[in-house]
C-alpha cells in the first residue's frame, strides 16, 4: 500500500499547486545563475519532504501502537472509511466543527517565521522555509498522514509520507520554473480528480484490512496463514 502516497501526492499536487504554490513563487531564487536556482529549489523541497517525513514517523508510531494491540486489520478499515467519508460529507458541513480552530495560535506563529525567512537569501533559508512550509494545514496532508497511520509501524508511517512528498515533488519545481502557467495550473479541473483518488486509496485500505486473500490488494493477515500451515500439518 505504500505506492498509494506516491499516487496520492502525484494527483494532489495541483491542490499543493493551489496551497502553497504562493509561497513556492515567492521564494528568492536566484535569477542570474540557473544551476544556483536549482540548488535552492531543491533545498525547499528537501525541507518539505524532510516534514512530511517526521509528520509520517510520530503518527506511524501511533500506528504502531495500535497494531502491537492486533488492531492493524481494522485500523486499516478505519483509516480507509474515514478517507471515504472526507470525500462523501460536504465541506460546509465539516468546517462548521470548526476541528482546527485549536491550532489557529501555532499557524499564526509559523507564518510569522514564514514572512521572516523570505527576508533572507541565504542556502539554508530556502530548506527553513520548505521545513516550516511542511507543517501548514492541508486536507490532502491529512489524508496522507491518516495512510501513514494505517501502515502500522514507524518506519513505514515515515516512508509513506516520504514518497507522499515525492510524488508533490514534480509539481512544486514545474510551477516555479513556469510562473505564468502557474495561474491557469491553479485552476485546472484536474482538481476535481482529487476526491476520486483519496476515495480509490479509501477503498484500497478497507480491502487490505478485510484480508480477502487478494494479492497485494487484500492479502490474508498473517495469523491466518500462521493458522493454515498448522492445519496442514
Amino acid at each position: 500500500m505504500l505506492w498509494s502516497a506516491f499516487m496520492l501526492g502525484f494527483l494532489g499536487s495541483l491542490h499543493c499547486v493551489g496551497m502553497c504554490g504562493p509561497i513556492a513563487l515567492m521564494l528568492p531564487v536566484s535569477r542570474t545563475n540557473e544551476g544556483l536556482k536549482f540548488f535552492q529549489i531543491l533545498l525547499y523541497n528537501v525541507g518539505r519532504i524532510l516534514t512530511y517525513m517526521l509528520i509520517g514517523f510520530l503518527f506511524g508510531l501511533l500506528g504502531e501502537s495500535i497494531a502491537s494491540f492486533g488492531f492493524q486489520q481494522h485500523l486499516s478499515i478505519v483509516i480507509g472509511s474515514i478517507m471515504l467519508l472526507s470525500v462523501l460529507i460536504p465541506q460546509k458541513f465539516l468546517s462548521q466543527f470548526k476541528i482546527s480552530q485549536p491550532f489557529y495560535r501555532a499557524i499564526t506563529k509559523l507564518k510569522a517565521q514564514l514572512g521572516a525567512s523570505f527576508k533572507k537569501k541565504s542556502l539554508d533559508t530556502f530548506f527553513s522555509i520548505g521545513f516550516l512550509n511542511g507543517f501548514l494545514p492541508c486536507g490532502l496532508v491529512y489524508m496522507a498522514v491518516f495512510g501513514s497511520i494505517a501502515t502500522g509501524d514507524v518506519l513505514n508511517g515515515a516512508f509513506y509520507m516520504a514518497l507522499f512528498g515525492l510524488g508533490t515533488l514534480p509539481m512544486m519545481t514545474f510551477v516555479i520554473y513556469l510562473k505564468s502557467f502557474t495561474q491557469n495550473i491553479i485552476k485546472f479541473n484536474l482538481k476535481k480528480l482529487i476526491p476520486y483518488a483519496v476515495a480509490i486509496i479509501g477503498i484500497l485500505f478497507i480491502l487490505r484490512g478485510m484480508g480477502l486473500g487478494i494479492p497485494y490488494v487484500s492479502p490474508k493477515p498473517a495469523s491466518s496463514k500462521i493458522e493454515a500451515n498448522l492445519e496442514c500439518h
